[in-house]
């Protein structure tokens, strides 16, 4: 998805002799999330990247279902959820199907005593709050508050955070995670109609070569499963390498929204998309400027998708006793729309502050327990005049 890349020193040619300077070769990896027919990186390690020294027993990562099918509008407010010390141990999953897992986290501490790969999924991190940086074998990404971070499946990583005060939405998408076609050229390029460009991509940087031998867990999560196996040498002994695959980030602050003299649909807020959902950011933007125009969304069938919205920061002009971090879940069956009384106050209005993020799935979602403990129970009701 982004364009080509390289870091470090690679050879003239690929798949051809590179040594190193006491003649030794350097191990090639070929980086790729389907197969050899799409996008790829080359890598260079320092030494075979499987070398594997012991396996421990595996143990679950399911997500714990609550509820199956329902047909409800449901909040939750994101917050609530308790920090965790832990990297992996904070991330809760609390809308999930078959395409994509949608989690909350709160991470106190940076992930120093062990690597993870997710053998499933693209990852998609929305940092809310907090800082650090990103380390993985391509180099390093330093992140902030606004920052969407997609790390393609496969990926060894570690994330160092500046503080203990983190927040991070989370997509796990099952398929590619890519930018919609529609703002793609036939080649890849990002088209002038599309609300960001190449530019707006950040890549990896400050290549770190760690040539190290010892003992270095790698905790791949593959099918609900996590699977602990230690390996004889520092993952990232990487090098160099160059490529089109890779992790990047994209901050939401980049993002350039798409406005009219009537109101938009949700598409012009697309960032991403992957088999079966998309990705979309709500950012600060003018409204539509028809003389008679109604700046509030209208109704909204939602017979196709269910729709999930992460509020991130500002006002929300269409819905009451919003709070940052706080989920809406309106699912797929029954209309939704502006809360009453919010169409008349929004007349008049010129722009909006309102940030977030919005998944719609096209199959249905199914609620965790993790997702009960933070309901908002009278949600449902709040359509009522």
């Amino acid at each position: 998805m982004p364009h080509y890349h390289t870091l470090g020193q690679i050879p003239h040619k690929r798949h051809t002799q590179f040594r190193k300077p006491d003649g030794k070769l350097y191990s090639e990896q070929l980086f790729s999330t389907e197969g050899f027919s799409s996008h790829y990186s080359l890598l260079y390690h320092c030494h075979p990247p499987t070398g594997i020294i012991k396996v421990d027993e595996p143990y679950s990562a399911a997500p714990s279902i609550a509820e199956e099918k329902m047909l409800k509008h449901r909040s939750f407010q994101g917050f609530s959820i308790q920090p965790e010390t832990d990297f992996l141990k904070s991330r809760k999953p609390v809308l999930v199907n078959n395409d994509c897992h949608i989690s909350l986290a709160a991470p106190q501490h940076s992930t120093k005593d062990y690597f993870y790969k997710n053998a499933d999924a693209d990852e998609l991190l929305f940092i809310h709050e907090g800082s650090g940086i990103l380390r993985t074998q391509y180099g390093q990404l330093p992140f902030g508050y606004g920052d969407y971070i997609v790390i393609p499946r496969g990926t060894i990583y570690q994330v160092e955070f500046s503080n203990a005060g983190n927040r991070l939405f989370i997509v796990e998408s099952f398929s590619p995670l890519r930018f919609p076609k529609r703002y793609l050229s036939p080649y890849g390029q990002l088209l002038e109609n599309s609300p960001f460009c190449e530019r707006d991509i950040r890549q990896p940087q400050n290549l770190e070569t760690i040539d190290q031998a010892g003992d270095f867990v790698i905790l791949v999560k593959k099918k609900g499963v996590m699977y602990p196996i230690h390996y004889g040498h520092h993952p990232f002994d990487v090098i160099g390498w160059d490529g089109c695959e890779y992790p990047f980030a994209l901050s939401v602050h980049d993002f350039e929204p798409i406005t009219g003299r009537v109101h938009q649909p949700p598409p012009v807020h697309q960032t991403f998309e992957g088999h079966n959902f998309v990705v979309c950011s709500f950012c600060p933007r003018l409204f539509d400027y028809h003389p008679l125009a109604v700046p509030a969304p209208y109704n909204h069938s939602n017979i196709d998708s269910d729709e999930v919205l992460y509020y991130v920061d500002g006002d929300f002009m269409s819905r009451k006793h919003v709070t940052r971090g706080m989920i809406t879940l309106h699912p797929a069956g029954i209309p939704h729309g502006p809360h009453p009384g919010a169409v008349e106050k929004s007349l008049g209005a010129k722009e909006t502050k309102e940030l977030a993020v919005m998944v719609d799935t096209f199959h249905p979602l199914q609620i965790t327990n993790n997702a009960l403990g933070i309901e908002d129970k009278q949600y449902v009701m709040s359509w009522a005049e």
